[in-house]
C-alpha cells in the first residue's frame, strides 16, 4: 500500500532535517510537528500540505510565493505561518521552504520546556 502524501513529506522532512542539532518531532494538528528547540519549524498537514514558520515580517512576502497561502485555524489567519500546496514541493522547493523557516527559528531562545498539568478533578 502507498504512502499517504503526510507520510511522504514527512519522511522527506526527516532525511532533510531529522538529524539536525535540537529538532524534534511532536504529533500535533493532526500531523506531524519539527521544532527546533521547541519552536515550531515547519509541520507536515493531515492533506500533506506543509506547515511553514515564516515570521510576521516575513509574512507577506511568503504568501506571494507560488503555492502559498494564509493558515487558517478555525477560521483564523495564523499570521507567521503559511500552508504551502504539497503539488508544489519538489526537492529543492522544500529546501527552500526549510531554508525561511530556519532563517525565523534559527534565532529565537529555546522554549522551557513545562511541567506536565496535573489532572482535572
Amino acid at each position: 500500500m502507498p504512502a499517504s502524501p503526510a507520510e511522504e513529506l514527512s519522511d522527506r522532512l526527516r532525511a532533510e532535517i531529522g538529524g539536525m542539532p535540537g529538532v524534534s518531532e511532536i504529533r500535533m494538528m493532526g500531523g506531524l510537528c519539527f521544532t527546533l528547540h521547541g519552536n515550531m519549524l515547519v509541520a507536515v498537514m493531515k492533506s500533506g500540505d506543509l506547515l511553514a514558520r515564516v515570521g510576521a515580517e516575513g509574512y507577506g512576502a511568503a504568501q506571494q510565493r507560488p503555492g502559498a497561502s494564509a493558515m487558517l485555524m478555525g477560521g483564523r489567519e495564523m499570521k507567521g505561518y503559511v500552508n504551502v500546496d504539497a503539488a508544489i514541493l519538489d526537492d529543492a522547493t522544500l529546501r527552500d521552504w526549510i531554508s525561511t523557516s530556519l532563517a525565523v527559528v534559527g534565532p529565537m531562545p529555546p522554549k522551557e520546556k513545562k511541567p506536565p498539568r496535573k489532572a482535572k478533578r
